[in-house]
């Protein structure tokens, strides 16, 4: 079975990215898997779930935000969702994805990753709270499976003081609506909640206009 076979019962419209992308897409697969044997990228007990449980969800923000921007992706571990992303924005020739990921093997596989699928990214080993300065005006960041709404928020913040139209796409899980609860109590901010495909009650949460509540 191909990358585009496993799709269509995934994405109705699965030809929102290319035959091409998908072909890079199932190469990047293949590298969690070989890579996996000597580096912990993702929890071994979803290896047998990589596509639906890592690819296909981390392409939903890719779906969703098509347009080609750049993007700061925060704690890329193993690259989702941020390298999907920047497989997918080599079909424009726009967009770049900056990757912060502080772990040196991990940041090791990425940059292979980008090596072998031309992807529109560049890897920063550092902690996210040093890569403002390096990185700058950033219009659009990510992060999965990092941390707390409120403290992606924290992380987030110094980049809408920089740039007040920068966008958030946060993946969570089906606890999200507690998260946003406990974030409002320190952040004021525009949320648009999109359904996940990947699992009933999860969520991406497409937030903006972030600012700290007196």
């Amino acid at each position: 079975m191909t990358s585009f076979d496993v799709s269509k019962g995934f994405f109705p419209d699965s030809a929102f990215v290319s035959r091409e992308t998908w072909d890079k897409l199932g190469l990047y697969a293949d590298l969690v898997r070989k890579w996996q044997t000597s580096i912990n990228l993702i929890s071994p007990k979803t290896l047998p779930e990589l596509w639906q449980r890592h690819m296909l969800d981390s392409l939903q923000l890719y779906r969703l935000k098509p347009v080609p921007v750049r993007w700061l992706d925060m704690g890329s571990g193993a690259g989702f969702p941020g390298l999907v992303t920047a497989i997918c924005l080599a079909e424009h020739q726009q967009g770049w994805v900056h990757l912060v990921e502080s772990n040196n093997k991990k940041a090791a596989f990425l940059r292979q990753v980008i090596v072998e699928t031309g992807a529109r990214a560049s890897v920063h080993p550092i902690r996210i709270e040093d890569a403002r300065h390096e990185l700058g005006k950033i219009d659009a960041i990510s992060a999965r499976a990092l941390a707390s709404l409120s403290e992606l928020l924290d992380y987030a913040a110094p980049y809408a003081d920089d740039n007040p139209s920068v966008q958030m796409w946060f993946h969570k899980g089906l606890d999200y609506l507690g998260e946003v609860g406990s974030a409002r109590d320190l952040w004021c901010f525009d949320l648009v909640e999109h359904q996940s495909l990947a699992q009933d009650g999860s969520a991406i949460l497409e937030i903006s206009n972030l600012s700290k509540r007196n």
